[in-house]
């Protein structure tokens, strides 16, 4: 694999994991499930086979 082939891969999965954690998020608040005016999320990559374990925390200020 090309490495501009692998690039590409990677921003395409990145982006789809963006978009559709921005629906559920923007569907939860919308829901009123939340409490409060803040919302702690975290996202936790892994990857089959690997010992890829990474997590992003962080939060969100709600309208």
């Amino acid at each position: 694999m090309s490495e501009d082939a692998f690039n590409m891969s990677i921003r395409k999965f990145l982006k789809e994991v963006g978009v559709t954690s921005q629906r559920k998020i923007e569907e939860t608040v919308r829901n009123g499930q939340i409490d409060g005016k803040k919302l702690r999320v975290r996202m936790t990559l892994t990857a089959e086979g690997s010992g890829l374990n990474h997590v992003v925390e962080g939060e969100i200020e709600l309208p």
